[in-house]
């Protein structure tokens, strides 16, 4: 079916709709890595948001539902320079227009991908509309309570043979999940506003602040039951959850001019200067300057851009990371992060029944 992406900018773009046919917007975002466009739709750090994807051939391996970061995608649509009608996965379940059409996500192919990317990198916040109606323009703003959507209304519990970590969801991906359990954690996942006296009753050795969508400035309503939960436990922040904890300390967050999202950023180890190849997915950073009146170190700065991708308490075991470091997609440079985590409470659970 013929349809149009309509930008905020003023720009149209002819192509055609599949998937969910009725109109659907939101803030533009771009993904520049090559693979893994099932893991990206499905991931609920792009809830509200509509994915560019800059790899030109999208679709090729079709779907299998049991390897998304969530069950139902939660993001507003997909734009994609050419669809693949004919995915050639041996695992391949069902063609990826099939998975739009199965969860109402509106998708457009046959549009320049390349000018659609150069419009975000040069106008930074842009929104659009997938639509029959090159028309019909865009809502320019930003949508709020985001976590409180995806993340879960109750807990649930993983047993595990090793250290019995919380995960606060603010969205977090699945691939997050199954890296601690595959490490053998007991895992407990509480909903992003859970309190300390909820945490507390679970005894757990460490605490994981999970990543998600939005502005983590949306959350200072939270801020004083998490700072009291992450100075009583090893505390590990990832992404949102690494903006979190910077702020709680004083540190101050900003807007990127388009996001970092895909899976080839490098970022620099300040403690030995080796520098990692990451995946990422995220529009806002740590504003660096702010750190330094405050409880935190950096550990990890964006090769590029120099921004934060790490920070480490002075005092206390808490840690942050702004990247992804459980490789779906990506690669596995930095699962060490989670290693290191482990490590920390192994050492208070081994103290705590001693």
């Amino acid at each position: 079916m013929k349809g149009y992406l309509v930008l905020s900018t003023g720009d149209v773009f002819e192509g055609n709709l599949f998937g969910k046919l009725d109109a659907s917007e939101g803030e533009l975002v771009f993904h520049t890595g090559m693979t893994g466009y099932q893991e990206i739709l499905t991931n609920p750090s792009y809830t509200g948001q509509i994915v560019t994807f800059t790899y030109p051939l999208i679709g090729n391996i079709g779907v299998q539902f049991n390897e998304g970061e969530e069950i139902v995608p939660t993001c507003a649509g997909l734009v994609v320079g050419e669809l693949c009608e004919t995915p050639s996965h041996y695992q391949s379940q069902s063609k990826l227009a099939e998975m739009a059409e199965k969860y109402g996500l509106g998708g457009i192919t046959g549009v320049d991908t390349r000018a659609i990317t150069q419009i975000v990198r040069d106008h930074g916040l842009v929104f659009g509309k997938l639509t029959a109606d090159p028309s019909d323009l865009p809502k320019a703003e930003t949508a709020n309570g985001q976590v409180q959507q995806v993340s879960i209304r109750t807990r649930i519990y993983y047993p595990g043979s090793g250290p019995h970590v919380v995960m606060v969801d603010f969205g977090h991906r699945k691939s997050l999940l199954t890296s601690l359990l595959h490490r053998g954690c007991e895992v407990t996942v509480v909903p992003y506003d859970v309190t300390f006296e909820e945490v507390a009753l679970l005894n757990p050795d460490g605490v994981l602040l999970s990543n998600g969508p939005g502005d983590p400035k949306d959350l200072i309503p939270q801020f004083s039951e998490l700072k009291k939960i992450i100075e009583a436990y090893p505390t590990l922040g990832i992404c949102l959850g690494h903006q979190l904890i910077a702020l709680i300390y004083g540190c101050d967050t900003e807007r990127l001019p388009y996001g970092h999202r895909g899976s080839n950023h490098p970022v620099k180890s300040l403690q030995t200067g080796k520098v990692f190849i990451t995946s990422q997915n995220h529009g806002y950073a740590v504003n660096r300057e702010s750190v330094s009146a405050s409880d935190l170190v950096v550990s990890y700065v964006h090769v590029n851009d120099q921004s934060v991708e790490g920070l480490s308490h002075k005092t206390l075991p808490i840690s942050t990371i702004q990247f992804h470091p459980e490789e779906y997609p990506g690669l596995s440079d930095t699962d060490f992060i989670f290693e290191q985590f482990i490590l920390q409470c192994q050492a208070i659970g081994e103290r705590a029944y001693a």
